[in-house]
């Protein structure tokens, strides 16, 4: 640097230029050379790659399946990447189409297997399947006239679908009933809001948990139908929700932010993948008092949601710390009609943080999932001047525990017992009237228990869990002997009783066996109402949206 400044100061200025000129023609050279480089070492494996592929088809001791091969050997290349990079081939381009737009053809069921076979876990409202008579529960036999009762859920749900307008027959097994349907299929939309009504006379509830093509539009509808009913104030639940399409949250975004404002800016590689995403439209309405609840599982879209309410101060979020996936993927088309999904950008919200928990080049070098350190995180501002941090997803402003189930209650849902017994309620009672305010009766609950009489559901609860880790860890460290007599004392003492358990956590288990009823009932839409009112999150919600006071000192700096 000193020599420059001093040839400055005597060289003429024709000479200054000359060697500039010099500079930039050798820069240019140099990144020239770079970029050969590069296109080199690229054109040199592949055609390794290639070279490779054809010896092992000719000399390799069996046939071997080209295409398998390829396909298995660029998931491992890309697994190097981060897991959002995918390849896609020809055959998986139409269920990735589907993911990504929601939409299908087929008779609207979803289904999963019991281990004995394949069973019908939900028919879609208002779909073929639903509107035949098909039933949770029922037990798939047939496919038209293959037999389905050993093939894998997705070797049957490839049987189902099909194109629009085509017919399909169905042939269950309810309970000691062989039933037949004759199913029309038809185009599939997923609602992207499953449920949405009122908590109470002033208060709204929107679901919303997928991101595809028309999740604004159903938010909207779904706002303007409770507006209608008297809603002054919203919870709009992203929990659960892995994200979608970016376009959709800013546009959901754009509900309840003024026109012209940033929502979320992409930033990548190349020039061409930067873009800053705004608001374009007048807001439904900007003023209404607004609770945002996240999770763990609330991630890429729903962040871009939650994060830039948050930032612009306009809704309170409650719930618990968010996924933290701020990359964006693009689809590339590939020859042959296969696709790659790769990442090409990050994702920065209005307060110029980017979520990103995981650093996938790092955790490449380490051999394990690295995250950003607190340390390192950055600080943001709202635009109250709140102070919010970067790396880590979304942080609530209100933390709440998740809820925690009783061992007991796990093993009755994990081993079926409560779905079993939901069905068998279905067939037996009186048809359910409203599934917010359903709940079994003590006769019910005693049914469930004598239902359980012979039925296998033992468990091992934590202090138990607790008392077996001691065990070993004692064993090792040769204390065993010393604490044998106490810990065997300890352990008939807290050995459970399932019996006693039953009771102990009888009204946690009411509560499952009521929503798993009113899904028989209602479907999707009964299973969620049925919940709401034992929701902690909701009860936090509700705490600021009847406290105006509240949500207004939690949206200024002051508060933090």
């Amino acid at each position: 640097m000193k020599f420059y400044i001093v040839m400055k100061k005597i060289l003429p200025i024709r000479f200054l230029l000359s060697g500039l000129a010099i500079v930039l023609i050798l820069g240019g050279a140099l990144a020239f050379t770079v970029k050969n480089d590069r296109l080199f070492i690229l054109t040199k494996n592949i055609d390794i790659f290639a070279t490779l592929m054809r010896e092992l088809d000719s000399y390799y001791v069996e046939e071997i399946d080209a295409d398998e091969l390829v396909t298995v050997g660029i998931n491992a290349m890309l697994e190097e990447l981060d897991p959002y990079t995918e390849y896609i081939p020809e055959e998986e381009s139409e269920d990735f189409r589907q993911m990504t737009t929601g939409e299908y053809a087929g008779v609207g069921a979803l289904i999963g297997n019991r281990g004995e076979g394949n069973i019908v876990i939900m028919p879609y409202t208002g779909f073929p399947a639903q509107d035949a008579g098909i039933r949770i529960a029922d037990f798939l036999l047939n496919v038209d006239t293959v037999d389905v009762t050993d093939k894998t859920t997705a070797e049957v749900s490839e049987l189902l679908r099909g194109p629009a307008n085509t017919t399909v027959q169905v042939k269950v097994l309810r309970d000691q009933d062989t039933l037949n349907f004759d199913l029309t299929r038809k185009k599939i939309v997923i609602s992207n809001v499953p449920y949405y009504g009122k908590l109470d006379d002033k208060t709204g509830y929107i679901k919303l948990a997928e991101f595809t093509t028309n999740a604004s539009v159903e938010v909207r509808r779904a706002f303007e139908d409770l507006k209608s009913q008297g809603m002054e104030r919203l919870v709009l639940d992203l929990r659960n929700n892995g994200g979608g399409l970016v376009n959709e949250a800013v546009e959901i975004v754009n509900l309840f932010i003024p026109k012209g404002r940033e929502v979320v800016k992409t930033i990548g590689k190349l020039e061409t993948v930067n873009y800053t995403y705004k608001t374009t439209k007048t807001p439904l309405d900007k003023d209404i008092p607004l609770v945002v609840l996240i999770n763990e599982s609330s991630a890429s879209a729903s962040e871009i949601v939650a994060g830039a309410l948050q930032d612009y101060d306009r809704a309170v979020l409650v719930g618990r710390k968010s996924f933290g996936k701020g990359l964006v993927q693009t689809s590339l088309p590939l020859t042959y009609n296969a696709q790659v999904k790769v990442t090409t950008a990050k994702y920065y919200i209005p307060s110029g943080r980017c979520v990103q928990a995981i650093d996938y080049a790092q955790s490449r070098e380490s051999g394990e999932i690295s995250t950003i350190p607190d340390s390192l995180r950055k600080e943001f501002q709202t635009r109250n001047g709140r102070v919010v941090l970067d790396g880590a997803g979304i942080e609530p402003d209100e933390q709440v525990d998740p809820r925690k189930y009783a061992p007991i209650s796990y093993t009755l849902v994990a081993g079926n017992h409560i779905f079993d017994f939901a069905t068998e309620y279905y067939y037996k009672k009186e048809p359910v009237d409203n599934p917010r305010s359903f709940a079994i009766s003590d006769e019910d609950y005693e049914e469930f228990v004598k239902f359980l009489e012979g039925r296998e559901y033992d468990y091992t609860t934590y202090v138990e869990k607790s008392l077996e880790d001691l065990e070993k860890y004692a064993e090792k460290e040769e204390y065993f002997d010393e604490i044998k007599e106490e810990l065997e004392a300890i352990k008939s003492r807290v050995n459970h009783n399932k019996e006693q358990d039953l009771i102990t956590h009888q009204a946690e288990i009411r509560r499952i066996i009521s929503g798993e009823i009113a899904s028989r009932f209602f479907f999707q839409e009964g299973m969620i109402a049925s919940g709401l009112d034992y929701d902690e999150d909701i009860e936090v919600a509700m705490k600021y949206l009847n406290n105006q006071d509240l949500m207004q000192n939690m949206l200024t700096a002051s508060a933090k």
